[in-house]
């Protein structure tokens, strides 16, 4: 590839010029462009992000973390091109059955190559200084993002499950090394509240395969990791909303999207996780301001769109109309979402919200067929909870 042809002629000047100084102004002027480029990544910037993190790796070709915050990019930009934008995605039984679509080709061998750069880096330098916490990290976090993909891009469960195995196995001696080093609890405390919401025969065999369950535990290595100030921070914070949002502690996830929010403006999609929070506190005045307001960025901004983006945003807009028993507005929000949703489960989603209109209007039966649809829909994508409640609707009338 044309960054592995750079990177070699890189590492042929610096190998020519092997000064300490310049070789600790790379290092400096790397470190950087790493946090510029995470900086563009968490406001949406991905194509941006993505091309400071390669020039991070020309600045220091021999430091992993650029090439895995690359790699990392790259992963982002291809969920992002399928649509995979909000918590909604990640939070009950429609997680598991993503559809994975055409691969972005040029995206996917970026990273199988800037994620094998990555590996082969950190574990040289985990060989070279074995008591090192900072090598530990860099290799699990490698391997955690190599697990990440093979599940969420590619759907390889199993095949995911050594380099899943690996990462948590480098956090568990990070901790062990430095137990300041509390950054480590991303990884930790993801596989254990991951484990922990398992079916007891499957949480028995991630406990063969070395992944405990324990959601207290977990939220607490979150809550630690997401205190450490540093370039983990965000990530600790994105990670811990989507596990408070589990527990049904909304203030606090509310709290730290807010802050979220303040740090990276330039991120739309941050006031819509904010809005569907509220939404699960049926805080529905609350969600209405915010989710018009995020709207009228989302119309705005003429950076790329997720696909089905903003089926999600009307969605949610709709949700709290509907909420507020503001019917006509409501159902002119559903019926635009429609036509523009890419999945099943917001289609049926969107179908139940129609069907809340016409009981509210006293027209159960055709609420019914509304509800009946949304089933078929939801079933169809795997969205249990949703086609429960579409279930339960058609039995009792919405009021």
């Amino acid at each position: 590839m044309f960054i592995r042809t750079c990177t070699a002629i890189v590492l042929a000047l610096v190998v020519s010029l092997p000064s300490a100084a310049t070789g600790q102004r790379h290092s400096q002027d790397a470190a950087t462009l790493r946090r510029q480029g995470l900086e563009l990544g968490y406001n949406l910037d991905h194509a941006d992000a993505l091309t400071t993190f390669k020039a991070a790796i020309l600045a220091d070709p021999e430091h992993p973390a650029g090439y895995r915050m690359a790699a990392a990019a790259a992963w982002i930009m291809i969920l992002f091109e399928q649509g995979h934008i909000s918590v909604d995605d990640y939070f009950g039984d429609t997680r598991i059955y993503q559809p994975r679509g055409v691969l972005n080709a040029r995206l996917e061998a970026e990273f199988d190559a800037d994620i094998a750069q990555a590996i082969a880096l950190a574990d040289a330098q985990v060989r070279q200084h074995p008591d090192n916490a900072d090598a530990h990290s860099q290799l699990g976090a490698a391997y955690g993002l190599q697990a990440s993909f093979g599940t969420t891009v590619r759907g390889q469960v199993i095949a995911s499950l050594g380099p899943a195995r690996r990462a948590y196995r480098e956090q568990e001696r990070v901790m062990a090394l430095d137990p300041s080093r509390t950054d480590a609890g991303i990884t930790l405390g993801m596989y254990r509240y991951a484990v922990a919401g398992l079916p007891a025969p499957k949480r028995i065999v991630a406990r063969l395969f070395g992944f405990p369950g324990d959601r207290p535990l977990a939220i607490r290595l979150l809550e630690a990791a997401a205190q450490r100030s540093g370039d983990t921070q965000p990530n600790a914070m994105f990670t811990l909303i989507l596990m408070l949002n589990g527990e049904q502690r909304y203030d606090e996830a509310l709290a730290l999207i807010v802050e979220l929010e303040h740090r990276f403006p330039r991120n739309r999609l941050m006031p819509l996780e904010e809005g569907r929070t509220l939404l699960r506190q049926r805080r529905f005045a609350a969600a209405k301001s915010v989710l018009r307001r995020g709207l009228e960025t989302f119309v705005s901004d003429v950076r790329a769109k997720a696909p089905g983006e903003e089926s999600r945003w009307r969605l949610a807009l709709g949700m709290a109309l509907v909420g507020l028993g503001e019917c006509d507005d409501a159902g002119r929000e559903l019926r635009a979402a429609l036509p523009v949703a890419t999945r099943g489960w917001v289609r049926g989603r969107i179908q139940i919200e129609l069907g809340k209109i016409a009981d509210l209007g006293g027209d159960h039966p055709q609420a019914v067929r509304a509800y009946r649809q949304a089933a078929q829909l939801c079933s169809q994508d795997h969205d249990v909870e949703c086609a429960d409640s579409a279930a339960q609707l058609m039995k009792v009338a919405y009021r």
